[in-house]
């Protein structure tokens, strides 16, 4: 089908005046329109968006053709306002700056926050860009072209209004459904609603994009996302949604699968998420290869999580047997303080003896000392404390 598409657009691009001879005996074609060949590039990167590689693989040489064929054109064309909005299109699509600032500018029908707006993108000018473009509603202007606007102003706006950017995003899905700007809103779109805590939002854009998308050519950048959006939050850390999870990370590759695992039973670890340390550890192992790295960090956590709850003597004998040599320098701080707090929790109180406690009654509790206990659970914070500050900021 893309095959058939370049075909097309090589055809669309090959239109040339006929011979003189030819001219005489029959009347030459009509001139192809700058929007249609706009519309057929657009068509051939959707198909980089289905995972076709001939059309990722020509379409950087479509756009600078097309850019000849803009130059060639009769300035006569840029009255009709479809060929000034492709104008638009053309640079958001990835077009030369350069080509559009030799066209007849006073000929263009267009409206000129839309091209300003443009061309300050795609040059690097963002904040004169996001000056331009920020009360251009993309719902208002024909769909091709404000579903690209929509892309952009949700690039634009991710840091600084990540709600407005996200709403953008959604407008870009909703405008151009089934081509590459939907792709890429989702790609963009995933990471800013993980920063922003929305699981329900984050499972429907990760489903999407697998039931769509899965076999494209930017897939790697959306998983990178997903996980930087996984990770950098706290939606991996409820265990209520511990098994949706789950069923999310089974769309990814082994390796990357278990490097998920590892990272949200870190930082679960770290959050004093035990439930959900556990539960990621114990997948990390089953995805781990014996005498191996991470095999003895998927012991780590799941011997922190076993040791501090309900299965104390197999956590601590869990954590004893692991090979230090084998965990990254950054593990080793939090193997030391864990299995000092655990032996802290069982801790004797000084001073007692079993012949004591055989021969006086318990104090009643208007006279117990809690002294010691109290000393123990102190030590205990401020272990745990002092491993926030030795991991915080670091990447697992």
């Amino acid at each position: 089908m893309i095959r058939l598409l370049l075909s097309a657009v090589l055809l669309l691009l090959m239109v040339l005046p006929l011979s003189a001879t030819r001219a005489i005996a029959e009347p030459a074609p009509a001139s192809v329109e700058p929007y249609e060949l706009v519309r057929a590039l657009q068509a051939v990167q959707d198909g980089i968006a289905n995972g076709d590689t001939a059309a990722h693989g020509s379409h950087i040489a479509l756009i600078r053709q097309i850019g000849e064929k803009f130059l060639a054109a009769d300035a006569g064309a840029w009255s009709n306002p479809q060929n000034g909005q492709a104008v638009v299109i053309y640079l958001l699509s990835g077009g030369a700056p350069q080509i559009v600032r030799k066209l007849p500018r006073d000929k263009l029908n267009v409206d000129e926050r839309l091209l300003n707006g443009a061309l300050a993108y795609v040059e690097g000018r963002q904040d004169e860009a996001r000056e331009l473009l920020k009360d251009v509603k993309p719902r208002t202007i024909p769909s091709g072209l404000g579903g690209q606007v929509a892309l952009v102003q949700g690039a634009l706006f991710a840091r600084s209004e990540a709600s407005l950017a996200i709403e953008r995003l959604d407008d870009a899905r909703l405008l151009l459904p089934g081509t590459l700007v939907e792709e890429a809103a989702l790609r963009r779109e995933i990471l800013l609603v993980g920063q922003a805590e929305d699981f329900d939002k984050f499972e429907f854009l990760t489903l999407a994009y697998i039931r769509h998308y899965r076999n494209s050519i930017y897939a790697g950048d959306f998983w990178q996302r997903f996980s930087s959006g996984l990770t950098q939050s706290s939606l991996a850390l409820d265990d209520r949604r511990f098994a949706r999870i789950g069923t999310l990370l089974e769309q990814i590759d082994r390796a990357s699968r278990l490097k998920l695992y590892l990272v949200i039973a870190r930082a679960a670890m770290l959050r004093g998420r035990l439930a959900v340390t556990r539960l990621a550890g114990e997948r990390a192992l089953a995805l781990s290869a014996d005498a191996t790295a991470d095999r003895e960090r998927a012991h780590l956590f799941r011997g922190v999580s076993r040791a501090l709850t309900d299965e104390y003597d197999g956590g601590l004998a869990e954590l004893k047997a692991l090979d230090r040599s084998k965990l990254p320098e950054r593990d080793v701080p939090l193997l030391n303080a864990t299995i000092q707090l655990a032996l802290d929790v069982r801790k004797p109180i000084a001073g007692a003896s079993a012949g004591a406690t055989a021969d006086k009654p318990p104090p009643t509790p208007a006279r117990l000392d809690l002294a010691s206990s109290t000393a123990t659970l102190a030590r205990g914070r401020k272990q745990l404390s002092e491993l926030e500050l030795l991991t915080k900021d670091r990447r697992p």
